[in-house]
């Protein structure tokens, strides 16, 4: 199983960015990935995440990276295919496209971006997809949707053939997990318990049949909004951390908030817990879980789970 990180560039400088980054490549993790919002809770310092993926592409060389993910109100497809394609290139190949239907209904209001109802949202989704797959393809595209439109676009330079890949973010049955049997190289869950996870794989089984496709073709990750640490200290002090960022509703213990979040499927504790229910999760087909990385001052977290945690979790 491959281990990496997940990260809100919110609240952090451009040299945490830069730092954390280099940490997490240089203790041989697979990914780094980026939220992509507005705001998160509080209007606090949020860094452009498509700004520091091209620090990202020039300042590493093996770590994979993307969005985790970009809402499809954000930005136009057209806009979104142009940087990817571009994105890939310059790091290359190691950019992963993650794209999602958005939840934060304040901070698009907040930027004036439209907050259509979700069935529009998940059309749009279609929709981007199949525009920048067009314009990634060979020659001009031209595409005419419900929502988006491309007129003998020639989108240059090409990226190589069959990239970038698409990941597409969430658990929905009836549409997400659908657009992932159609279009995606990767599907990203967050906080399944392995029953749980076990279930939504038997639906995107059913959804790959229905479109022909082999499941296994299908890469498959989940982020952990977990607290981990090399001692019970280490992780108190990191629900401490996060409740102080963002305080959890109905003012719950620290223990409380672990408990609630480990029932809904959080990857917590020290090193054997985490290897336990890793050893499960892969058990029911994951390849990658991304830990989120709170403290980017330091690299206790990258080092201690490159120490303690990869090596026991290799060969899952």
């Amino acid at each position: 199983m491959d281990i990496g990180f997940a990260v809100g560039p919110w609240d952090v400088s451009f040299e945490d960015i830069a730092s954390s980054v280099e940490a997490a490549e240089r203790h041989g993790f697979a990914s780094y990935y980026l939220g992509d919002h507005f705001y998160v809770g509080e209007q606090l310092d949020s860094l452009e995440p498509y700004l520091l993926f091209t620090l990202m592409a020039r300042e590493t060389e093996r770590i994979r990276f993307g969005p985790l993910v970009t809402p499809v109100m954000f930005r136009p497809p057209s806009n979104v295919g142009r940087l990817a394609a571009q994105l890939d290139l310059l790091s290359g190949g190691r950019f992963v496209l993650g794209l999602g239907v958005g939840w934060g209904e304040a901070e698009h209001r907040t930027y004036g971006v439209d907050w259509p109802p979700l069935r529009e949202r998940f059309d749009r989704l279609d929709e981007y997809i199949q525009v920048m797959r067009g314009m990634w393809g060979e020659g001009p595209a031209s595409f005419e949707g419900e929502h988006y439109r491309l007129d003998e676009a020639d989108s240059l330079p090409k990226p190589e053939a069959g990239r970038p890949p698409v990941l597409i973010g969430g658990a929905g049955e009836r549409r997400t997990l659908r657009l992932v049997a159609q279009y995606a190289a990767e599907w990203n869950s967050v906080d399944l318990t392995p029953e749980a996870y076990r279930h939504k794989n038997e639906v995107l089984a059913a959804h790959c049949a229905d479109v022909g496709r082999d499941p296994a073709t299908i890469r498959r990750s989940m982020t952990t909004i977990g607290f981990v640490g090399a001692t019970d200290e280490e992780v108190e002090a990191a629900t401490l951390t996060q409740m102080q960022r963002t305080p959890p509703p109905g003012n719950p213990t620290p223990a409380e908030y672990r408990a609630a979040l480990r029932e809904g499927g959080a990857i917590m504790g020290t090193a054997g817990e985490i290897v336990d229910q890793l050893g499960r999760l892969a058990e029911e087909g994951l390849d990658e879980v991304q830990f989120v990385y709170f403290d980017l001052s330091s690299d206790s977290l990258p080092a201690w789970l490159a120490s303690e945690v990869m090596p026991q979790v290799a060969d899952l």
